[in-house]
């Protein structure tokens, strides 16, 4: 591709290159489609692939008897915040989502001790159905699936806007990195976004840079609402070494945890029974929640993190070193021969913004509100809650990933006038001859990069694992002073283009680049302020302790508040509203 302008024609366009990505646009193809998916990063990446975990666990209930107990048990642990039709769709068509996985030739593997109580998913009472599945054989079997369907790939791609025509989905602007980089105009019918989470949004994340949250940006902007944002997953995981490494909550039983500076017990002040009796409840779970005696555990190892910019210090205990249920082993097989580690090195860890519960609010169908967009996977909420059973992150991909791309492809027919992007001449030979295309140059925020870690900071401090009023308050109060100096700046760069003519006067760190990529570093940032309000409005409109959501001012759980936190744009604005579910 010449540097500059660029556009391409397609039926559906998949924002996401991950497990749910990649299967909206495998059914999407299947179904007829003519299918491009777009990647921030490379195709087979985001949260599904992140190299800081030893695979993908996969549940599914046991038998059609089995899949109203899972059901119950998913409503009862999302405490009233999961959509009951969407838990349906989910549990039901987990089973098929398995079998098609192993039809493209993944690598699934089945537990061979499967009745050891490390099976048991997170925050579930039994086991179930339950499948690791081999990321790299599952990678490479996605990948051919994809090349011989004929999907379009386009990877190191980020969407930047999406673009509308007569009240419906008519294709997207992006911008392509590397040395054919340039802006991207994508005509197409139907849009799936499969983005990811909103981990991107904190400084202590396990998630790739190329999860960002912009897609639930984008969809916010075009008329789509957004659920449940205040639940996000909190893991705890290693500073070093092996630096965004998660670490295996069933070991916790067998942990103890030091301050680095003293060498003295984090929980010195606990008697040795509390001790053991949290560890055991925290070992049955990997993310934080408030709604057990195990939340002391996070709350102190999160509060002592704050004052340790390395981490607290993790030894194994002796008895784990005897006998290692297979689960366990698995792990430390995994941490050998991947990371460099054995059971003996100490390691530095803390917690970590994770995965998000909520995102953009889908119906059955995965539809968004929107005519011709969809979303799936983790950028899409409503199935799952306050909190997550483990294994069904994996299970949301597969299950409304087929759905998100069933549903485009099937909109594509149904809408047969293929919409186009429209460029003009003028800015197609301004981008051939300057690389740039000038109607950009000027929404330029010098320092994009700064900010953002500013933001991440200011997340972190105050939307972790302790949330109260005080703390939120300030947050927001930062976030307006971030949203301030990058309107300066952009206003700067406003002058400076209406002295030269061009608007291309960057200056600073971010001169180096080429516009294209400026331009995108600037509407992540964006995306991250206007999330960034969200959530941190929706955790301060919380004022109960629910799930993975837990307010140190009010630390008990309110029925009152038994309804989502919806999240609109109206009138240029972030606007919220508590309603209990229709659906």
């Amino acid at each position: 591709m010449a540097a500059g302008m660029e556009q391409l024609d397609t039926d559906v366009l998949v924002m996401g290159a991950g497990l749910a990505g990649i299967t909206a646009a495998l059914w999407a193809a299947r179904s007829g489609a003519k299918v491009c998916i777009a990647a921030n990063g490379v195709i087979g990446s985001g949260s599904s692939f992140y190299p800081g975990t030893w695979g993908l666990g996969l549940i599914g209930p046991e038998s059609k008897e089995d899949e109203k107990d899972l059901m119950e048990v998913i409503l009862e642990i999302g405490e009233g915040m999961a959509d009951k039709e969407l838990v349906s769709c989910l549990v039901s068509g987990v089973s098929e989502g398995i079998a098609s996985l192993k039809e493209l030739g993944a690598e699934v593997k089945d537990a061979v001790n499967k009745g050891e109580r490390e099976f048991v998913p997170c925050f579930d009472k039994k086991c179930r159905d339950w499948h690791g599945i081999v990321k790299e054989g599952t990678k490479e079997a996605l990948l051919a699936a994809l090349e011989e369907l004929d999907v379009k790939l386009l990877p190191r791609t980020a969407i930047t806007d999406i673009r509308i025509e007569n009240g419906r989905i008519a294709g997207a602007e992006a911008v392509r990195r590397g040395k054919d980089g340039g802006f991207l105009l994508i005509s197409c019918k139907a849009m799936v976004i499969a983005c990811g989470g909103l981990g991107g949004l904190f400084s202590r994340r396990l998630n790739t840079p190329d999860v960002t949250g912009i897609g639930q940006f984008l969809a916010l902007k075009a008329g789509a609402s957004l659920m449940n944002l205040e639940f996000m997953q909190m893991m705890p995981g290693f500073f070093r070494p092996a630096p965004k490494t998660i670490y295996n909550e069933k070991v916790f039983r067998y942990s103890e945890f030091f301050c680095p500076d003293t060498g003295a017990s984090v929980f010195a002040d606990w008697s040795r029974e509390k001790s053991e009796k949290l560890m055991e409840i925290r070992s049955g779970h990997g993310p934080f929640t408030s709604r057990l005696d195990s939340r002391e555990i996070d709350i102190r190892l999160y509060q002592e993190g704050l004052k340790h910019k390395e981490g607290i210090v993790l030894r194994y205990k002796k008895e784990l070193k005897e006998n290692q249920p297979e689960f366990v082993r698995t792990y430390f097989r995994w941490l050998k021969e991947e990371k460099g580690l054995t059971i003996d090195d100490p390691v530095y860890m803390g917690i970590f913004a994770h995965a998000s519960n909520g995102g953009i609010r889908i119906d059955r169908r995965a539809e968004t509100g929107v005519n011709g967009l969809f979303a799936c996977g983790e950028a899409a909420g409503g199935m799952h809650g306050a909190d997550r059973l483990g294994g069904l992150s994996t299970a949301n991909a597969l299950v409304f990933g087929k759905i998100a791309g069933e549903s485009a492809a099937e909109w594509c027919r149904g809408n047969t006038v293929q919409f186009r992007g429209k460029c003009s001449e003028e800015d197609l030979e301004e981008g051939k001859d300057k690389n740039i295309n000038p109607k950009k140059a000027r929404t330029e925020i010098l320092d994009a990069d700064r900010l953002l870690t500013r933001l991440q900071k200011n997340n972190y401090r105050a939307a972790m694992v302790v949330r109260e009023e005080k703390v939120l308050l300030e947050a927001l109060r930062e976030l307006e002073t971030l949203k301030g100096e990058g309107e300066r700046q952009r206003r700067s760069l406003d002058e400076a283009g209406a002295e030269d003519g061009r608007g291309n006067a960057a200056e600073g760190k971010l001169r180096s680049l080429p516009p294209w990529e400026r331009y995108q570093k600037t509407r992540e940032l964006e995306a991250a302020f206007v999330l960034s309000e969200a959530l941190l409005r929706a955790a301060r409109l919380r004022k109960e302790s629910r799930g993975s959501h837990y307010r140190l001012d009010y630390p008990k759980k309110d029925k009152e508040l038994e309804a989502p936190v919806i999240v609109s744009w109206k009138d240029g604005e972030v606007h919220l509203e508590q309603k209990r579910n229709e659906r």
